[in-house]
């Protein structure tokens, strides 16, 4: 997810960048949280506002009341106080909520490196080493192989996990870890601490760095 201060300070680059994506239908989101954000932001200024205003009474109360003077009204007007902070805050944090679900779809600023393209047709090639060889025996995509080798089974990933899953079993298993274990291994060797994270993420974590589409579909 993006800074807001770069739809604040720079939203034109924003913008630009889901031209980029070709994601056009967002354009409008980001004048929309924008205007939203300038919105908060005054809400902001005014509980800062009655913060001080209130301070600045207490402390007026206590100066006169050392001079033994009357604070009835004055004693009023900061009573009135937290309730206007209770109304702003709630306001406020309603704004929140929507610039976030807003900020969400909106994609991140990707890097000038990246070549601009609607599919993989776009994809610009770098370097070719070698020259490709076409075997004259029949080629296997990774799946079929994978069957055929006795080291995938799909049937009962079906039943577990829905089409297009599979389990690694046999030999395959065995050297799907044996390679984990190398990559661990070396590593280690650069420098690097192994390290092995929970298996739950909070939700927010996950919105920051993917959009709502994207996560409800790999759920």
């Amino acid at each position: 997810m993006i800074d807001i201060k770069l739809i604040r300070e720079n939203p034109k680059l924003v913008k630009e960048n889901i031209k980029k994506k070709f994601q056009d239908e967002k354009l409008p989101l980001v004048d929309k949280v924008k205007k939203l954000d300038e919105e908060w932001r005054e809400l902001k200024y005014q509980e800062d506002k009655l913060r001080a205003d209130r301070n600045k009474i207490s402390q007026e109360i206590n100066e006169l009341k050392k001079e033994k003077k009357n604070v009835s009204d004055l004693i009023k007007k900061a009573k009135g106080i937290p309730d206007e902070i209770l109304k702003i805050q709630e306001k406020r944090k309603n704004f929140e909520r929507e610039i976030q679900e807003i900020m969400y779809k909106i994609p991140n600023i990707i890097h000038k490196s990246v070549p601009i393209g609607k599919s993989d047709r776009d994809n610009v090639e770098l370097k070719k080493i070698g020259a490709p060889k076409v075997p004259k025996y029949k080629i296997f995509n990774h799946a079929e192989l994978a069957e055929k080798l006795g080291g995938a089974d799909f049937d009962s990933a079906r039943e577990t996990s829905g089409n297009g899953f599979y389990f690694i079993t046999g030999d395959l298993a065995m050297l799907h870890s044996a390679m984990l274990a190398f990559a661990r291994d070396y590593m280690i060797k650069q420098g690097f601490t192994y390290v092995i994270p929970p298996f739950m993420i909070r939700r927010k974590v996950v919105e920051c760095v993917m959009s709502f589409a994207e996560m409800y579909a790999m759920m």
